[in-house]
């Protein structure tokens, strides 16, 4: 069928995905992205709610990383808003800005012990041999320290605003790493149109380059030939059409893939580490508006001391284009127990709405927006970080990007901005390889 051969094939347009096929578009591919739903973005998308831009699951975009990189790199505007003070803590009754103090600061307001535990992350951060083993937890690690349940509540909340996971499931070596060697999110902005702004962009790169967005469309099947994918089956529009490609990346996790091809075509060893693997986070947000300013933050306020509570986001300081007029939009997100693994559902909206009204006033009177539960197929990390698979298969020209296959001791959207790149960059190194020497 005319308009089904295509360069490279994307399974998935959420942000691993579009990341990748925007540098395979500015590579020169003719890239296809498709995905099942209706909008780009995935689980780091945007819904409007009666004029309130809601977001599905990310939140914030790094500014000044590989993320901003990326869009400079393929040509793709970056409407990102920084927050005056991106982060404040909440440490009894105040709000605490440790922009200049940092970790010293902090702890040491949290603690008397602050001294040993800043020494302690000053050690992993100079030397590897005091970076703890993967089978002590970041909950553990700080108890070495300070038995102090707001320190622990501070390091549980950072855990799981950034990698989706309490302090109990985290090891404390990617804990480490992340915050001594990583960027560490430094900073980051909103977009005014809601996340799923900076994806229309990226999405825009590829359709520019002559490359093609299914939306609303599904890849049923990778079939393989000679060991190499060569074609998709795809459902659109009601037909199923069959896309030819010599590349295929799949933005929709190693387990699902797996699923895409079929179990027969990969060995055990590594459907068993698949298996294995597929660990995923959950998280709960809750969004809601009021018409009174109820936190008193530019951007995000952590919390030390909450059943369940890890942070409140204040969208409308620095995005007032995210709300109706004269409106305040904001999210609260928790982590349950257990964050991999069953949960009861109610019982952990319950204790989030219970930590809101006891730490933001107001709270009862605001309208409440939505709940989203993000678990199980739809989580907001596929892997715990640090037990992740590798972006490689054992199929040559298939590859995961994504959450799932994150490189050691990163998250997020940024995580997936970079397994986009490093998978960019074998293909492209893999296309110069001569035919008789592969």
């Amino acid at each position: 069928m005319p308009g089904t051969q295509f360069d490279a094939l994307v399974v998935g347009a959420g942000a691993g995905g579009l990341f990748t096929a925007a540098r395979l578009a500015h590579a020169g591919y003719r890239t296809l992205v498709v995905e099942r739903l209706d909008k780009v973005g995935g689980r780091a998308s945007t819904t409007e709610i009666d004029g309130f831009r809601v977001n599905d699951g990310a939140i914030v975009i790094e500014v000044g990383g590989i993320t901003e990189e990326t869009f400079a790199e393929v040509g793709a505007q970056f409407d990102v808003r920084t927050p005056a003070v991106p982060v404040l803590y909440r440490v009894g009754n105040k709000n605490l800005d440790v922009t200049r103090g940092g970790w010293g600061m902090l702890l040491s307001t949290l603690t008397r012990q602050g001294a040993k535990l800043v020494s302690g992350i000053g050690a992993a951060r100079k030397d590897d041999d005091a970076l703890p083993g993967e089978e002590l937890s970041t909950a553990d690690w700080v108890g070495r320290y300070s038995r102090s349940a707001a320190v622990q509540g501070v390091f549980r909340n950072m855990c799981a605003s950034v990698f989706a996971v309490g302090s109990e499931e985290l090891p404390a070596r990617v804990f480490l790493t992340y915050f001594t060697r990583k960027s560490a999110f430094k900073r980051f902005g909103f977009c005014p149109d809601g996340t799923i702004g900076v994806w229309e962009s990226l999405a825009a790169t590829v359709t520019a380059r002559g490359g093609e967005i299914w939306l609303s469309s599904q890849v049923e099947a990778l079939h393989v030939t000679d060991g190499r994918v060569t074609e998709a089956t795809v459902t659109r529009d009601g037909e199923t059409v069959g896309v030819t490609c010599d590349v295929a990346v799949s933005d929709v996790g190693p387990a699902a893939t797996v699923g895409l091809v079929g179990a027969e075509h990969l060995p055990e060893d590594y459907r068993e580490q698949v298996r294995i693997k597929d660990r995923p986070c959950s998280m709960l947000a809750l969004n809601f508006a009021s018409r009174e300013r109820l936190v008193d933050v530019p951007g995000m306020l952590l919390f030390s001391v909450t059943e369940r509570l890890c942070y409140v986001a204040n969208f409308t300081d620095t995005c007032p284009e995210m709300a109706p007029p004269g409106w305040n939009l904001y999210v609260a997100a928790s982590v349950p127990k257990p964050a991999v693994g069953d949960f009861d559902e109610a019982a952990e909206i319950a204790l989030l709405r219970a930590d809101l009204r006891a730490h933001i006033p107001g709270f009862d009177g605001a309208r409440e927006l939505s709940v989203a539960v993000m678990r199980d197929g739809w989580p907001p990390q596929r892997a715990v970080a640090g037990h992740d698979l590798p972006h490689t298969t054992p199929i040559p020209n298939l590859w995961n990007v994504g959450d799932g296959v994150k490189e050691y001791a990163n998250g997020g959207t940024t995580a997936c901005a970079e397994t986009a790149k490093l998978v960019v960059e074998q293909i492209l190194a893999d296309a110069r390889v001569p035919a008789e020497a592969k």
